[in-house]
C-alpha cells in the first residue's frame, strides 16, 4: 500500500463510522492533555520514588501468651476451689482433698506432666502427717497454787507435756537479743524452760527499742520471740502478758483457733519451743515476785539496764494432746524445657485454708485461691506457648502446697524430699494473696508487694523491675522486704522454705485486709482487674527466668 494513500484512506473510514470518529476525538484530547501536562512539569522532576519494603515488627512472645491469663478465667477457677463445697480446704480434711483432685485435673487437662514417681497419682506427692488436738485437761501448779486451763493459762503448738512434769524456769526478761540489748546475755537456756514477758520495752508509751518509734518485731509478734529461745536451745517459752485485759482479748480471739487441731511431721522431731500463755497474776506467782517489783524491772529495760533478781518457782505443767495419723498431698505439674531443660524454675502457692471455725466455711478466696488460680492460668499460658513452638528453655515446675497455714508444712515437705534435686532450681516464684486491696493502698494506683527478690541474688530483683517495667508498669511496694519488718512476712510463706536452702525467692503479696483468715473472705470480694495484673507481672518474671541466657547468679546471703 502506498504511504499517499493513508490520510484519503483514513477520512474514509471515520466518515463510515461515527464511533469511530468519536474515539478519534477522544484519542487527541488526552493526547493533547499529556503534552500540556509534560510541558508544565520541570524537566528535572525527579521520578516518583519506588515504596521501601517496611521492616517486620518482631513478635513479642511473652505479651502473646500472656494474653491468655484472663479475669474470666481466674473468676472461673476461684468460684469452684473457694466455693462452699470445698469446705475451706483445710490440710487433711475433704475439702482440701478435693481441691487436689482439681488442681491436679487441670494440669493434666494442659498436657503437664505429673513427675512424683511412685505415687498412685503422678501429680500428687503425698506425705504421712499427725493431727494432734488439747485434750482440754491441761494443769499447772505453781508453788503449790494451781491454775485453770483456758482460764489462767493456754498453750499453742506442740507439748512436750503429755504427763504432768515438773520445771525449773528461767526467766530472760522479753526474750530480746540485738545489737544493744540482750536478755541472753550470760544465761545458757539450752534444754531448759523460760520464762518471757510479752511485749517490749517502753517508755513515755514509745518503744525504746525502735529507730522510727514504732513497734518491733518483738512487740508484735511473739512469734520472733519464740523462733529465738527455739534458736537458744529452749524447750519451753512460758510468754507473760502485759495486763489482764491483753491476756482475755488473747484468749477469746484464739479460743475457735486452739480448739482445732495443729499439724506436724511423722518423721520430723518437733524442733520448735513449746509456747505457754498465762496471765499477769499467774506470772507474777511464777516469778515470785509483786507489780511494784516487775514494773520496776520494765523500767530498767526501758532504760537498757534490764537486771532481775526474779528467781522463777517450780512448776508442775500437764498439757496433754490427742493424736492421729493423716495423709496430705503437694500438687505438682512439671512442663519441659528445650535446651536447658534440666534448670528447674519453680512457681509456687498454696492450695489450703483453714476450714471450718464455729460452723462458719473460711473459703480463702484470696488467702490464697487467688495465688492458687494464679498458678494455673500462668500453666495454661507456658504450655500454650510451648504447643505453638515458643516453650521455655528451662523446665517450670508449678507446685501448689498444702499445710502453709500450719506453719509452710507442704513446701517444707518438698524442700526436704525434693522431685527435682535442689541444685537444679534456679528460683521460686511464690503467690500468696494477690487477689485484694489493703488499707495502705486504698483509693491508690495497683500494687503488689514484693518481698525476698534482693536476698539471694542481684539478679533476681531487676528481673522482677525490668519485667514490671516493660509490660505493667504497677506500684511494686517493697516495705515489707525487710527480714526485721515486725510482721515477718518474709518468713512466712512456702517461699522462705526454698530460700532457706539457698535458692532465690521473690514473693508476690496484695497485704493483709479485715477478712484475713475470716469467713468473709469470699470471691465477690476478689478485685480480678488487679488479680490479672498481678499474675501477669509474675508471668512476665517467669518468662524472663526461663529463657535468659545464663542462669541467674547466687551471689548474697541475707535470709
Amino acid at each position: 500500500m502506498s504511504y499517499k494513500l493513508m490520510p484519503v484512506l483514513l477520512a474514509a473510514v471515520l466518515l463510515a463510522s461515527p464511533a469511530v470518529a468519536q474515539d478519534a476525538k477522544q484519542k487527541v484530547k488526552v493526547k493533547r492533555k499529556a503534552k500540556i501536562e509534560a510541558a508544565a512539569m520541570p524537566e528535572t522532576a525527579p521520578a516518583a520514588p519506588a515504596p521501601t519494603k517496611q521492616a517486620p515488627v518482631p513478635i513479642d512472645n511473652a505479651r502473646t501468651y500472656a494474653e491468655g491469663i484472663t479475669q474470666a478465667d481466674l473468676r472461673k477457677h476461684l468460684t469452684v476451689l473457694a466455693s462452699d463445697e470445698y469446705e475451706g480446704r483445710e490440710t487433711g480434711e475433704k475439702g482440701q482433698k478435693m481441691a487436689a483432685d482439681y488442681i491436679a485435673n487441670r494440669f493434666k487437662e494442659l498436657g503437664l506432666v505429673g513427675p512424683v514417681q511412685g505415687s498412685d497419682n503422678p501429680y500428687l506427692q503425698h506425705f504421712t502427717m499427725e493431727r494432734s488436738t488439747w485434750a482440754g485437761t491441761g494443769t499447772l501448779k505453781v508453788g503449790g497454787q494451781s491454775f485453770q486451763w483456758m482460764k489462767d493459762f493456754y498453750a499453742a503448738g506442740n507439748s512436750p507435756f503429755d504427763q504432768a512434769t515438773t520445771l525449773q524456769p528461767v526467766f530472760v526478761g522479753y526474750g530480746i537479743e540485738q545489737e544493744g540489748y540482750n536478755d541472753y546475755a550470760g544465761l545458757d537456756v539450752k534444754g531448759k524452760d523460760v520464762v518471757v514477758l510479752l511485749g517490749e520495752p517502753m517508755k513515755d508509751g514509745k518503744p525504746t527499742l525502735s529507730k522510727d518509734e514504732k513497734p518491733t518485731k518483738w512487740g508484735n509478734d511473739y512469734r520472733a520471740k519464740s523462733a529465738l529461745a527455739t534458736q537458744k536451745g529452749a524447750r519451753s517459752v512460758f510468754f507473760v502478758a502485759a495486763s489482764k485485759d491483753d491476756f482475755d482479748k488473747a484468749l477469746s480471739r484464739l479460743t475457735p483457733y486452739l480448739g482445732r487441731p495443729s499439724i506436724s511431721f511423722m518423721d520430723k522431731k518437733e524442733s520448735r519451743a513449746a509456747t505457754l500463755f498465762v496471765s499477769p497474776a499467774v506470772g507474777l506467782k511464777l516469778l515470785g515476785t509483786n507489780e511494784a517489783a516487775l514494773g520496776k524491772y520494765r523500767t530498767a529495760a526501758a532504760a537498757g539496764k534490764p537486771a532481775s533478781s526474779f528467781k522463777p518457782a517450780s512448776v508442775v505443767v500437764t498439757a496433754p494432746k490427742k493424736r492421729e495419723q493423716f495423709t496430705t498431698e503437694n500438687v505438682l505439674g512439671f512442663l519441659e524445657g528445650t535446651d536447658k531443660k534440666d534448670e528447674i524454675l519453680v512457681v509456687s502457692a498454696h492450695y489450703d485454708h483453714i476450714g471450718i471455725i464455729s460452723g462458719e466455711v473460711h473459703n480463702g478466696a484470696d488467702d490464697d485461691g487467688s495465688g492458687t488460680v494464679s498458678v494455673l492460668e500462668m500453666a495454661e499460658a507456658f504450655t500454650q506457648a510451648k504447643a505453638a513452638g515458643h516453650g521455655p528453655r528451662r523446665s517450670i515446675l508449678f507446685l501448689t502446697v498444702t499445710g502453709e497455714e500450719k506453719g509452710l508444712l507442704g513446701s517444707e515437705y518438698y524442700t526436704d524430699h525434693p522431685v527435682f534435686p535442689l541444685e537444679r532450681t534456679i528460683a521460686d516464684l511464690n503467690i500468696d494473696m494477690v487477689g485484694r486491696t489493703d488499707k495502705e493502698h486504698e483509693g491508690k494506683p495497683d500494687y503488689v508487694y514484693v518481698i525476698g527478690s534482693d536476698k539471694l541474688s542481684s539478679e533476681l530483683y531487676n528481673i522482677v523491675e525490668n519485667a514490671n517495667k516493660q509490660y505493667g508498669p504497677i506500684d511494686l511496694d517493697y516495705r515489707f522486704n525487710d527480714p526485721q519488718d515486725p510482721n515477718r512476712f518474709y518468713y512466712r510463706s512456702d517461699h522462705y522454705n526454698f530460700a532457706k536452702h539457698k535458692i532465690p525467692v521473690a514473693f508476690f503479696f496484695n497485704g493483709v485486709h479485715a477478712d484475713y483468715h475470716g469467713p468473709k473472705d469470699e470471691v465477690d470480694k476478689i478485685e480480678f482487674p488487679k488479680m490479672e495484673k498481678r499474675a501477669r507481672l509474675v508471668y512476665y518474671s517467669a518468662w524472663d527466668l526461663a529463657n535468659r541466657e545464663n542462669r541467674i547468679v547466687v551471689d548474697s546471703n541475707k535470709p
